[in-house]
């Protein structure tokens, strides 16, 4: 099973997710590092471009947009951060602060002994399928605990960028 931290950071108390230590922005750019080199964009023009946009196109979810933190990330989220079409739910949003405008979802599936984390996908880009990514299974008692055991940063902690590949040995 894998260990869960949620953070808040920055004033407008962005939301944001550790799993086993590592910020959940470094999982989502190192498996979508792949997909986005398939692609050409115009926003990149070097290869520290590339890995800072990767690192920095999701951000943690305003705590306005989830409402009840307990309840959201136990998969009882609003309508408004669900994917109708899967019922998958927004754990990151858009760097922009809309979240909708670039959302990393899940399926989060909670019984009495674990929370389920599977089916990561990026609903924008529905060719790249679900992303390989999880599925992140945490103890229930310890996931429920970090929920109410949050640590506040003033700044978004992510500011130092792991080498490409880091965390998933790609």
């Amino acid at each position: 099973m894998q260990r869960i931290e949620f953070i808040t950071y920055t004033s407008a108390r962005l939301w944001g997710i550790r799993v086993d230590g590592t910020d959940l922005r470094v999982h989502a750019a190192d498996v979508t590092r792949p997909l986005w080199l398939r692609e050409e964009s115009p926003y990149e023009s070097t290869p520290e471009d590339t890995e800072k946009f990767l690192f920095h196109q999701y951000a943690g979810m305003m705590e306005s947009t989830i409402r009840t933190p307990a309840l959201h990330f136990l998969g009882d989220a609003t309508p408004n951060t669900r994917h109708t079409p899967t019922g998958a739910i927004a754990v990151l949003g858009c760097s922009c602060g809309i979240w909708e405008c670039w959302p990393l979802l899940t399926r989060i599936t909670a019984t009495a002994e674990t929370v389920t984390w599977s089916d990561f996908r990026q609903p924008h880009r529905p060719a790249w399928g679900d992303l390989a990514m999880g599925p992140f299974v945490f103890p229930r008692p310890a996931y429920e605990n970090a929920l109410a055991h949050t640590v506040h940063f003033d700044e978004d902690p992510l500011t130092t960028l792991p080498p490409p590949g880091a965390v998933t040995g790609t």
